[in-house]
């Protein structure tokens, strides 16, 4: 802290996680938890979270731009043509994680969200019945107060597995639901706070909830 021309100037607290390297304080301060109605960026969450099974949200953070390049920039009707040649061309990509599982996860993925988008007339109205159709704000104290997993996390998965999306398990779709702003998980102490409807500047209603680890350095997710 110090002053100047008679002003106090505050270090801005974050969350724990967003504080080690650029891209991830950007992530935080620009991203993470504000609510997500875009299907594209929906697609986009599934899959980064997906690639990052067994890896931390830096590693594929690092590598996001491979993967629009790589993933017709997240647009699912495309994805969703990819053959057995493109998936192959993937394997040799050094821009993206190359794991055979994971690529046909989100080509299978793709194909996935595309149903659903049919039945429900988009997959963002689909997904926030999760949570009632508002941001589930928590009021977390510390990062290690944060579950791994949470029942709407377990509901969700369990029911996109039923809809054939693979690498959908609770712990990797609770980091989705964190990132898209289905639920604020930053911490009582984080500058952004404030309920994300409001700083995004959608209209929601907030449903608060008491304490039930997770967040995006939590690595192994499964």
């Amino acid at each position: 802290m110090g002053r100047r021309f008679g002003m106090t100037r505050t270090r801005k607290r974050r969350c724990a996680w967003a504080g080690r390297q650029p891209h991830m304080t950007r992530y935080h301060d620009d991203e993470w938890g504000r609510p997500v109605h875009d299907d594209r960026t929906h697609f986009e969450m599934l899959l980064l979270e997906g690639a990052q099974a067994g890896l931390t949200w830096e590693t594929i953070l690092r590598r996001r731009e491979g993967y629009r390049r790589a993933f017709a920039s997240f647009d699912p009707v495309k994805v969703a043509r990819f053959d057995a040649d493109k998936k192959a061309s993937l394997l040799r990509d050094a821009g993206i994680i190359r794991n055979r599982l994971k690529i046909d996860a989100a080509v299978a993925n793709a194909r996935a969200f595309l149903a659903v988008q049919r039945e429900f007339g988009s997959f963002d109205a689909y997904v926030w019945r999760f949570v009632g159709g508002r941001p589930k704000v928590n009021r977390w104290k510390a990062m290690s107060e944060v579950p791994a997993a949470t029942a709407e996390s377990e509901a969700l998965s369990n029911d996109l597995k039923k809809r054939g999306f693979r690498f959908v398990g609770r712990t990797i779709v609770y980091a989705y639901m964190q990132a898209v702003g289905l639920v604020n998980d930053h911490t009582l102490d984080c500058f952004l706070r404030r309920p994300a409807s409001s700083r995004s500047g959608r209209q929601h209603g907030i449903l608060t909830a008491g304490s039930q680890k997770s967040g995006p350095m939590a690595g192994g997710r499964m």
